[in-house]
């Protein structure tokens, strides 16, 4: 059986992510969500530090991640990511209400692996949540972990 790693949602909306835990839910996906609520948290979470430093070790199978964030935002975490050896490999898809021209240009350039704009209708948006969910948490392969104890902490 596949390793199942965790899918990383990085959303600060309530209403966004009570809909997309169920629209993940509704799949049926065995993969744990963990939820982050601003980009500093889910940089936490991916280095294993704060709340996160005892969490098991390895990569989630993606982030999901919201462009709008307090503290730290989107960019800024997947500038992070895409520029560390130890995360560049994770798969990123922003996901976000943005239909701004330079935050999908910005996005590619700093490496996102997928730009979804949230659609506002309700079964649209469950849908593309299910369609994303059932293609990063289990159809698309992601190279193996590093395997060493402490490689994401920081």
């Amino acid at each position: 059986m596949a390793d199942l790693r965790p899918i990383l949602l990085v959303e600060d909306n309530l209403k966004d992510i009570e809909l997309t835990l169920a629209a993940l839910a509704k799949c049926q996906l065995a993969n744990d969500i963990v939820v982050a609520r601003d980009g500093a948290e889910a940089l936490d979470y991916l280095y294993s530090r704060g709340q996160y430093k005892d969490r098991q070790p390895g990569d989630p199978a993606v982030v999901l991640l919201d462009l709008k964030l307090p503290k730290v935002d989107g960019l800024e975490v997947l500038a992070k990511i895409k520029s560390d050896g130890l995360t560049r490999s994770v798969p990123v898809v922003m996901l976000t209400s943005s239909r701004e021209e330079s935050d999908l240009v910005r996005s590619y350039e700093l490496g996102v692996n997928a730009f979804v704009v949230k659609p506002v209708d309700f079964n649209a948006f469950f849908e593309a949540i299910q369609d994303l969910g059932m293609f990063w948490g289990v159809l698309n392969e992601t190279p193996p972990r590093m395997a060493a104890p402490g490689i994401n902490k920081k």
